[in-house]
């Protein structure tokens, strides 16, 4: 059935296809690293970009002096301006965390898949759990636990009553 013309479609949904369709053009992505038959869904708790970095970690963490463009680009945290400026900066010496912050970098997030001067951020430990949360946006954390909660049913699960307690239950023998 197709949903009729007045229902709107889902804003997140959306959001989540501009982010991707923004990845395909100016990033460097391809369609079929974006989604695949695993993962034929985004996810709706963070954006493409870093959804394709936590199911990709033996990749990172990157060197970020001396990684190419490319892989900058791939970075969640690093945009196409600030991968621009890497790059030109890093002619002129070494980069640290600070000087990546004032380049434009969102440390917020590229914090976890990157080096600078082979040393990472002082005290990050970075396992898939607390990095999905840490990625993770406000507004999403609010709707995690009741994510976390929901259990989806099967026809085919275990009954969680045995066919002796049914019958008794409704002969009224307990």
């Amino acid at each position: 059935l197709l949903p009729s013309i007045d229902s709107k479609p889902p804003l997140l949904r959306e959001h989540r296809l501009y982010q991707a369709d923004w990845l395909l053009r100016f990033y460097g992505f391809q369609a079929k690293e974006l989604l695949d038959e695993q993962n034929q869904n985004f996810n709706p708790l963070i954006d493409p970009k870093c959804n394709w970095a936590i199911h990709h970690m033996e990749l990172f963490p990157i060197e970020i002096n001396k990684a190419p463009y490319e892989m900058l680009l791939r970075v969640p945290g690093v945009g196409v301006k600030s991968a621009q400026r890497i790059v030109k900066a890093r002619r002129s010496g070494s980069l640290d965390f600070s000087g990546l912050k004032k380049l434009g970098v969102v440390l917020k997030r590229a914090q976890y898949f990157i080096t600078c001067r082979d040393k990472g951020l002082e005290g990050l430990r970075v396992n898939q759990d607390s990095l999905l949360r840490a990625l993770v946006s406000d507004n999403g954390m609010r709707k995690l636990p009741q994510l976390s909660r929901v259990e989806q049913l099967s026809f085919f699960d275990e009954p969680a009553l045995s066919r002796e307690d049914v019958v008794q239950c409704l002969t009224g023998q307990i």
